[in-house]
């Protein structure tokens, strides 16, 4: 990718917002990109995902690899074809699935050798073959194969895996066959150690990657200390290229991190969320199967124009979401998935107006429980 196929139209601070140019059309950044783990954000079709804006989604390569399968993705034209969702894609490398198998996985200089969770059968991946495994399944954004630890391993494991993460990073750029057509991101590791960070940074971004992602956060370990992370790393990322935060996905995170220099993000919790039945609205977080529910005739947020708000009570999800009706859980999601794509379009416009402070400050008020 040139530097022209990311731009930066608007700074407050460090806060940016540009667009980045895929295959598939530009995306106004920041972004958050709802999960799709399997090739499906969970109860809603393509058509929801539209209505409510959303402009990219994120599947997963460990999942799509073991099922359906890599091959008869390829042969049904990709996952876009497949999925009938014609915007852009970012497959994660399954990296964090297959190290979270910790019982389940073996790690080499080579690659990794892994048991399905579904079936037990035996698998072996390798940066070159998750490389081609999405360019298989026709991504618009691919991750490279990186080694995550946990929160508390000791330095010189973690030493070890940022130094393989490096290795491997060299080995996916090698490996990819398709490079105007499908960018590649490098991952930034090192735990929880400032200086393995920085050895991290220094050694992904001397790569010529088409973004940079900082991987490795949000595994359990304490608020302080994913900000004390990120604060040390974000700024040694490349100012033109995109920068992805993977995987912390709490509205008042996403908005402070956006604040630090990041333009993309991903989270499962709030359609995960919108399942167990916490909703997000302008006015806070509501926990739809309380009883104070029950003959409430308001619409869940009064400030929202999404189709659940547009049209239901929250009475009316309330006896959904109790009967276990499965209307109930893409209503949910269909709203919580709006209220966050409205959350980042409102930082967008703030980034514009040099008042993302401001902005920042108003969802404070409306959580403060997340100010910690």
């Amino acid at each position: 990718m040139q530097a022209e196929s990311f731009r930066i139209k608007a700074e407050d601070g460090l806060a940016r917002r540009g667009v980045l140019l895929t295959a598939r059309g530009p995306v106004q950044t920041p972004v958050f990109m709802p999960v799709g783990t399997a090739g499906s954000v969970k109860s809603l079709c393509p058509q929801d995902l539209t209505h409510i804006g959303t402009q990219m989604i994120l599947g997963n390569t460990y999942h799509l690899y073991l099922r359906p399968g890599d091959e008869l993705l390829a042969r049904q034209g990709g996952l876009h074809a497949f999925s009938s969702w014609q915007g852009p894609i970012l497959t994660d490398s399954g990296g964090f699935q297959v190290f979270s198998l910790s019982a389940l996985r073996r790690v080499s200089e080579e690659g990794v050798d892994f048991t399905s969770h579904i079936d037990g059968s035996k698998h072996f991946f390798t940066p070159e073959g998750v490389v081609r495994i999405q360019e298989k399944i026709g991504s618009d954004i691919m991750m490279v194969l990186d080694e995550c630890v946990s929160h508390g391993t000791d330095f010189e494991r973690t030493r070890e895996a940022m130094l393989r993460t490096s290795r491997w990073a060299e080995r996916s750029l090698q490996a990819r066959a398709r490079p105007t057509q499908q960018l590649l991101f490098g991952i930034v590791q090192g735990g929880f150690f400032p200086r393995l960070r920085e050895q991290s940074a220094r050694e992904i971004c001397d790569l010529p990657f088409d973004g940079y992602a900082i991987g490795g956060l949000s595994v359990g370990e304490p608020k302080t200390v994913l900000w004390e992370m990120l604060r040390e790393t974000a700024p040694l990322l490349p100012r033109e290229r995109p920068r992805y935060l993977m995987g912390v996905g709490k509205p008042l995170d996403i908005l402070r991190a956006i604040a630090e220099g990041m333009d993309m993000f991903d989270c499962v919790l709030p359609t995960r969320n919108a399942r167990n039945g916490t909703l997000y609205t302008s006015r806070g977080k509501i926990t739809i199967k309380q009883a104070r529910y029950r003959e409430d005739s308001l619409p869940l947020d009064p400030d929202c124009s999404c189709y659940t708000c547009r049209t239901f009570s929250r009475a009316y999800l309330r006896h959904l979401y109790v009967s276990r009706e499965l209307l109930a859980y893409r209503l949910n999601t269909l709203h919580n998935l709006a209220f966050y794509l409205d959350l980042i379009r409102g930082a967008r416009e703030a980034i514009s107006r040099g008042e993302l402070a401001e902005y920042i400050a108003a969802y404070e008020a409306v959580f403060p429980e997340e100010t910690d």
